[in-house]
């Protein structure tokens, strides 16, 4: 089996802030849910800020919250780029809740600006949304799938 295991690093600007062996990882793209294993075919992505899901070689899982990136996907390997990660066992729920009500008071705000703050008031809450459910995920609440939100 170990030889059926896909080499998983996510890089930041600070270089490899995670690598682990994994059986699966799971994530959302620009174009949907993904599911990735051992001998997936090529595929590169963009990322909006979510949650990434990746069930270890010892069935251990662990949950990862992306501020956005780039992945790339080869056969036998998954590359995330993303600016920020953090573990979700990490994230701080009262900190992420004020972050959300902080950007959709930018976005209320920015509403009648330009359109580059509503962009920036857009990628704030879903930044925040995104650590939301990373929190959601680890707490047992199945809020990966949720899309009422979008």
């Amino acid at each position: 089996m170990s030889d059926k295991l896909l080499k998983v690093n996510v890089v930041s600007q600070e270089g490899s802030v995670y690598e682990a062996r994994a059986k699966m990882v799971s994530l959302r793209g620009t174009e949907g849910e993904m599911g990735i294993a051992f001998g997936h075919t090529q595929l590169l992505s963009t990322l909006p800020p979510g949650v990434v899901r990746i069930e270890r070689e010892n069935n251990e899982k662990d949950t990862l919250y992306i501020s956005g990136g780039i992945l790339e996907v080869q056969p036998h390997q998954v590359i995330i780029l993303s600016d920020v990660m953090e573990r979700a066992k990490d994230l701080n729920e009262a900190a992420a809740e004020k972050a959300r009500q902080q950007a959709e008071e930018a976005l209320k705000k920015a509403r009648d600006s330009d359109k580059v703050e509503v962009e920036e008031a857009r990628q704030m809450l879903a930044e925040a949304e995104a650590r939301l459910k990373a929190l959601k995920i680890l707490k047992g609440v199945n809020a990966y799938y949720n899309d009422s939100d979008k």
